[in-house]
């Protein structure tokens, strides 16, 4: 029994992460994860674009004229 617990109160987080992983498999709301990151990715870029316009201008145009 000693054994049991100890497995348990070692290995606690890998198994209950593993748990909800098969859920999120089951019920396919991956798809939906993944659409929540890119939508954060996309809102992120968007913003990091606005807030250097020039810099990233300038990063265009001399990766253009390298082309």
């Amino acid at each position: 029994m000693g054994n049991l617990q100890d497995f348990w109160n070692h290995y606690k987080g890998a198994i209950i992460g593993v748990i909800v992983a098969i859920l999120i498999l089951i019920t396919r709301l991956y798809n939906l994860i993944v659409a929540i990151i890119l939508l954060v990715v996309g809102a992120l870029v968007g913003n990091y674009i606005q807030q250097n316009k020039e810099y990233v201008k300038d990063k265009i145009k001399g990766f253009i004229d390298r082309m």
